[in-house]
């Protein structure tokens, strides 16, 4: 069996990111054929079209990873409804200039956390919006809107309640079958 590398973008830049420790928690419970590559974000210029002549390094870097990547997974907060300004920019940076679109045709994950009572949900419906006019084909199913509370998942992706491993361990079986893991 191979290895199938998984580009992951969280959404959020803190270091105590809730949304990071759930990228972990799934990382822990997915199988050994897939391997999981965090996509620095934080670094990056805001794009310009300026920049489609000569990208910067942290730019070419991003497309680099994701053209390398077999599949994606996006981890989000929400912002004001949406999704945040940071995960934008590195969508439209690895989208550009026109006709090298890093994202098209790979598949890709959806799923984020919130303390608020529907996750990110929204964040998430706006993020598959955008994906889809990148050609980005997202799993359907499963969703995971999860509702953080303190506790829910430690710093190092350790899940506390058996029915959050259980949901989030559907996910990741779901996604591994889906891209292409046995």
């Amino acid at each position: 069996m191979s290895t199938i590398k998984i580009a992951v973008f969280v959404g959020s830049l803190r270091p105590e990111s809730i949304n990071r420790r759930l990228a972990l928690a799934v990382e822990k419970l997915a199988p050994s054929s897939l391997a999981f590559e965090p996509v620095q974000i934080g670094d990056l210029p805001l794009y310009t079209q300026a920049f489609d002549g000569d990208y910067p390094a942290p730019c070419k870097r991003l497309k680099q990873q994701v053209e390398a990547a077999d599949a994606l997974l996006f981890v989000t907060p929400e912002y004001n409804r949406s999704i945040p300004g940071v995960l934008k920019n590195a969508l439209d940076i690895g989208s550009r200039p026109w006709g090298t679109n890093s994202f098209a045709g790979k598949r890709a994950a959806v799923i984020g956390a919130s303390p608020g009572a529907i996750g990110s949900a929204l964040a998430q419906q706006h993020l598959r919006n955008v994906l889809s006019y990148l050609d980005v084909v997202t799993l359907p199913q499963p969703e995971v809107y999860l509702q953080f509370k303190d506790g829910t998942i430690d710093a190092d992706g350790t899940i506390a309640s058996d029915g959050t491993r259980k949901f989030l361990q559907d996910f990741v079986d779901r996604y591994a079958a889906w891209v292409g893991s046995d």
